[in-house]
């Protein structure tokens, strides 16, 4: 294949790294073999050797493959998993619960066949503005941080940060140092405050470098944020921050009277 430069064209290795990129796609290699050395590249394509290795670093630093040493270039074996950021209920009412997002990542870790492990902080921290505007309280303002760092197998999986206004969570489990039995959704309810309804807002960004360093990115490795504000017929209760490495994670949204069309397949069972 001849992949030589015209006007206007974007340059070699990026062509290079784009026909790679679609081979991987349709599944012309497995992850457990190593794809062709950059030799057979260069002769494969008509390039130089630099052009060869300009396009595979390019694909290293999107995550999408990966270099061990004295062994060769590799697939990123990262086993994506679908995480149900929404599902609608099979009955849908007004004023019916959110489900407990702890119930939803441990049946989905189930359907993965995977062991769903975590690790649990409650922190006061100043809130930004992002979250005190959502909250509807003061700028800077005080609020209840609950922190859940998830894995799959031991592999980083997500960081789920929910916050609280203080005069919300006061006298509630909310503010207890340990994981509320049912989810933070009990504490909810039992202070009186269900929540029936949320705002998603999705965004991706670089992480920084604590981030990427528990995460285990790869250097071109781009976040998904997903920003969660929920409410209770009164207002808002609680602004929830998840973020997902983008190269093992996909968010699902099903939305209507969905249930009696899917198959299991279709549903991520």
């Amino acid at each position: 294949m001849n992949i030589s430069r015209g006007p206007g064209r974007a340059p070699k290795y990026q062509r290079l790294a784009a026909d790679l990129r679609r081979r991987i796609a349709v599944g012309e290699w497995r992850s457990d073999e190593p794809l062709p050395v950059e030799s057979e590249l260069e002769t494969h394509y008509g390039v130089a050797r630099n052009t060869v290795r300009l396009a595979v670093d390019m694909l290293v630093n999107e995550g999408l493959l990966t270099r061990v040493q004295g062994r060769g270039t590799y697939l990123k074996d990262h086993q994506v998993v679908d995480h149900h950021a929404y599902r609608s209920p099979s009955e849908p009412r007004p004023g019916t619960p959110l489900r407990s997002t702890s119930d939803i990542y441990t049946e989905e870790a189930g359907q993965a066949g995977r062991e769903l492990t975590s690790d649990f902080q409650m922190l006061i921290v100043r809130a930004g503005t992002d979250i005190t505007g959502r909250l509807r309280i003061e700028p800077a303002e005080a609020v209840v941080l609950r922190r859940v760092l998830r894995q799959m197998d031991g592999e980083p999986w997500s960081i789920e940060e929910s916050h609280y206004p203080v005069t919300l969570a006061a006298g509630t489990p909310l503010m207890d140092p340990d994981p509320v039995e049912g989810g933070d959704e009990a504490a909810l309810r039992g202070a009186g405050l269900v929540e029936t309804a949320c705002v998603d807002e999705l965004s991706a960004r670089m992480p920084d470098p604590e981030e990427a360093q528990w995460f285990q990115m790869g250097p071109g490795v781009p976040l998904m944020v997903q920003l969660r504000t929920g409410y209770s017929k009164d207002g808002p209760v609680r602004v929830t921050e998840t973020r997902y490495s983008a190269d093992r994670n996909r968010l699902v949204y099903q939305l209507g009277d969905i249930a009696g069309h899917l198959r299991p397949a279709d549903d991520g069972a």
